[in-house]
């Protein structure tokens, strides 16, 4: 329990807290003030969105690649942090005018200052901060479950702001983004300026070479896959879910307010769950962690096809309080169990945010021609049938990590031994 209570695990946590803060309340209601302030139709926002996720896919890449070559050092995470600085400035005074008289020149500018502060942003972020919980010694998970507290006091405050005035979740976000930067400035490394940490900083450095080879592992591949064919999908399923789930109710009216409830149930439950889910994952491994993850993402989808009582759908839903915190901690152990930890970032921007944020563009575009052609239920039982063979596949492509760990530690037994 105290490691959970010492400064640097508050600090770091307090880092996930203020910059989820300022992501969940900016993007659960950007559509909103596209709408109703900037003036854009379905058409054009939904052009805004896309392009902050096809930008996000450029910066990725070289975000993975310079973290790396960082290391523990905050120079990326700082970039990051004073642009989000400018968020009320740049909704109140530009953004607005740019969408103004350039609806798709402001959406690309506007979605190149968005991506970095968030979707292409948030992978150095997690990255970062995995790095350095491994180095002091606490669990990654742990100091997560921050970014859903986050997401459940944006829900909480988000609503009575906008109604006053939409601009003022924005300039919320850059007065937790002054926050954001006084913890970023406090925050430490343990041990970082010892002999140890000398020499790691005097090892060889990374290269282009060390960054092409991954590309050439299989197991880099088959962890793209599963990313894919579960993660990605998570997300498409969720996109269009609430306009499911409210035809089931008497009135949309009440379907919105149950709905808006049982995101709240989940979220919190969610952050609980969190606690628990390093200690999961350090039992079953992290290749099962994946795999449970993809087998209740099939259960959830194809639950919500087949049973369509409002009940049974919220039951489904809160499945996905448990699948969002076993991914985060699977993903990141399996990273750091299976490939070079010297690349951990690479691999994770490169095989989990790039890799899922590109399907997502492809598999939102199918599935948005099924829900027209097909209607919702069939098109629930197409993703859910994806899912369920993607990760039957990764049972046999997933590098076994428990093994792997089991053997390394030999491995260090048997030098230290030596030595």
């Amino acid at each position: 329990m105290h490691k959970l209570l010492n400064r640097d695990f508050l600090n770091y946590g307090g880092l996930f807290y203020f910059y989820f803060m300022i992501w969940a309340i900016v993007l659960a209601f950007l559509p909103l003030w596209l709408k109703d302030t900037a003036g854009l139709n379905e058409t054009e926002a939904g052009f805004v969105f896309s392009s902050m996720s096809l930008i996000a896919l450029c910066y990725h890449p070289f975000f993975g690649v310079i973290q790396d070559k960082l290391c523990y050092r905050k120079n990326l995470f700082a970039v990051i942090a004073i642009a989000l600085l400018f968020m009320g400035p740049f909704f109140s005074y530009l953004f607005q005018e740019l969408l103004a008289y350039n609806v798709y020149a402001g959406a690309l500018l506007g979605s190149g200052y968005l991506s970095l502060c968030f979707f292409g942003g948030v992978g150095v972020v997690e990255s970062f901060i995995e790095k350095v919980s491994r180095k002091n010694g606490f669990e990654y998970g742990h100091v997560r479950l921050f970014g859903s507290l986050a997401g459940a006091t944006a829900t909480f405050i988000g609503g009575m702001l906008y109604v006053n005035n939409p601009n003022s979740i924005f300039w919320f976000g850059s007065g937790s983004a002054v926050l954001l930067c006084i913890l970023l400035y406090l925050a430490r490394v343990k041990n970082e300026d010892t002999t140890e940490n000398t020499a790691a900083a005097k090892a060889p450095g990374i290269t282009k070479q060390d960054v092409l080879q991954i590309l050439k592992l299989k197991s880099f591949w088959a962890f793209a896959l599963i990313i894919v064919g579960t993660a990605s999908i998570y997300d498409v399923f969720d996109q269009q879910f609430p306009n499911y789930y409210v035809t089931f109710f008497a009135t949309k009216e009440a379907g919105i307010d149950t709905f808006s409830k049982l995101c709240a149930t989940q979220t919190a439950l969610e952050a609980v769950l969190m606690v628990f889910a390093p200690a999961l994952v350090n039992k079953i491994g992290a290749k099962r962690g994946l795999l449970l993850f993809g087998l209740l993402t099939f259960v959830r989808i194809a639950g919500s096809a087949v049973f369509t009582t409002p009940m049974a759908l919220s039951a489904f839903r809160l499945i996905a309080a448990f699948e969002m915190p076993l991914m985060l901690v699977s993903v990141m152990k399996y990273i750091a169990s299976v490939f070079d930890v010297r690349l951990s970032a690479t691999v994770y921007l490169l095989g989990f945010n790039l890799a899922k944020q590109g399907a997502v563009v492809i598999f939102s575009s199918v599935a948005g021609g099924m829900y027209s052609s097909l209607g919702f239920q069939s098109t629930y039982m197409f993703l859910a049938a994806s899912v369920l063979i993607i990760t039957l596949i990764s049972v046999f492509t997933l590098s076994n990590d428990k093994a792997l760990k089991e053997k390394a530690a030999k491995e260090k037994l048997v030098a230290a031994v030596e030595h």
